[in-house]
């Protein structure tokens, strides 16, 4: 399965799950990472974290590691 964290700047993809049952997976629900949600990577720091995200009309910042819980199906 791939993961939010691999995608490539200007890509899309739409979250199918989320993994794990903890605060991390609870905060991220919060913020809108939410099953079925439409993603893009806006860009990358220097040194590949944190990552930016375009969904749901706003900016979303995420580490590597929380990205990588997300698990996606890339838009073409």
């Amino acid at each position: 399965m791939t993961t939010l964290d691999t995608l490539s700047v200007g890509e899309r993809a739409i979250v199918v799950d989320i993994v794990g049952h903890d605060s991390i997976s609870s905060r991220l629900m919060e913020m809108g990472v939410l099953e079925g949600e439409e993603m893009e990577l806006l860009g990358k720091a220097p040194l590949g974290d944190p990552l930016e995200f375009s969904l749901r009309g706003y900016r979303l910042s995420l580490r590597k590691q929380e990205a990588a819980r997300v698990h996606i199906d890339r838009v073409n």
